[in-house]
C-alpha cells in the first residue's frame, strides 16, 4: 500500500534507500518508514512556517556538494524549524541536586582490586590429582613466606602474568570468571586465599595487594556532567512531545504511527 503524508508520497526507492541506512535496527522496513514519515512531517512544517525565503537563503549562504544540495538545505530548514519551535530546556540546581540525592547508585565508583595469581593450568580442563597436589604445595609456601609470592609465580605459573610476578592489574567486577570473583572481591587486602581456586581454565592461588571499596562520587565532582545529561534528557522529552503534535494533526495514509 502506498505510504504518503499530507498527500506527498513515500516512494519506494527512497524507502529501499532508508531501509539500507538503518540496516543495523532491529526492523530496518519499519524504522526506515517511521524516519522517513516524520522527516515529511518536519519538512512541509519548516516550508509552511519559515517560507521560501528561508529556503532561498540557506541554498545561497551554503556550499554544500552540488548533487546533494537539496537534500542539506532541507536538513537545515528543519533543524531551524526545531530551533525555533521547541523551547530551549531550563534546569536549576535544586534540580540537579534532587537528582543527585534521589539516584546514588548513578554516582558510585565501582569496587576495585588489585591482585595477583599462580595459575596451574589444567590440559582440556582436566584437573589431575598431580596437578593438584603441586599446586597445594606451592600454595603452602606462599601462605608461609607471602613476600616470594612474585617470585612463586614466575616459577611456576603458567599465565602470562608470571613475568609480572603474577600481577593482573586492577580488576572490577565481570572482568573474570565468577568463580575467581568471588574470592579476589572477598579476599582482605594483603590476602592470599587458603584455598586454591577452581576454574575452566585451572587452579590457581590468588592474592590481592590492594583494595579500592565502593564510593558516591562527591555532587561538585559530577554536578556539570549531570547537568548536561537531565539537560538532554530534557531536550529530546520536548522534541518527542513537538513530534507527536505534529504526527497527530498530519494525514498520514498507508501506515499507522505509534
Amino acid at each position: 500500500m502506498t505510504i504518503s503524508v499530507n498527500g506527498i508520497e513515500i516512494s519506494a526507492a527512497a524507502l529501499a534507500a532508508e531501509s539500507e541506512r538503518l540496516n543495523y535496527a532491529p526492523d530496518p522496513h519499519k524504522a526506515a518508514i517511521e524516519a522517513l514519515i516524520l522527516r515529511e512531517v518536519l519538512l512541509q512544517t519548516a516550508r509552511r512556517k519559515l517560507g521560501g525565503d528561508a529556503h532561498e537563503e540557506l541554498l545561497a549562504n551554503n556550499k554544500y556538494p552540488v548533487d546533494d544540495a537539496e537534500d542539506f538545505v532541507e536538513d537545515a530548514m528543519i533543524e531551524r524549524l526545531i530551533e525555533q519551535e521547541v523551547a530551549k530546556p531550563q534546569l536549576s540546581d535544586e534540580e540537579c541536586a534532587t537528582y543527585y540525592q534521589n539516584n546514588p547508585a548513578q554516582f558510585r565508583s565501582g569496587e576495585m582490586v588489585e591482585a595477583s595469581h599462580i595459575l596451574f593450568e589444567a590440559a582440556a580442563g582436566q584437573v589431575t590429582e598431580e596437578l593438584r597436589q603441586k599446586a597445594a604445595a606451592v600454595l603452602q609456601q606462599a601462605m608461609q613466606h607471602p613476600e616470594q609470592f612474585a617470585e612463586l609465580a614466575r616459577a611456576h605459573s603458567t599465565c602470562t602474568s608470571a613475568s609480572l610476578g603474577g600481577n593482573l592489574g586492577q580488576l572490577t567486577r565481570g572482568e573474570t570468571v565468577p568463580e575467581f570473583e568471588q574470592i579476589v572481591f572477598n579476599l582482605g587486602q594483603g590476602k592470599i586465599a587458603p584455598e586454591l581456586v577452581e576454574t575452566r581454565f585451572g587452579l590457581h592461588i590468588v592474592m590481592v595487594a590492594h583494595r579500592a571499596e565502593s564510593q558516591v562520587y562527591p555532587f561538585e565532582m559530577v554536578r556539570e556532567e549531570l547537568a548536561a545529561h537531565l539537560l538532554e534528557q530534557k531536550g529530546q522529552r520536548a522534541l518527542r512531545q513537538y513530534l507527536r503534535g505534529l504526527i497527530a494533526q498530519a494525514d498520514i495514509k498507508g501506515y499507522a504511527m505509534a
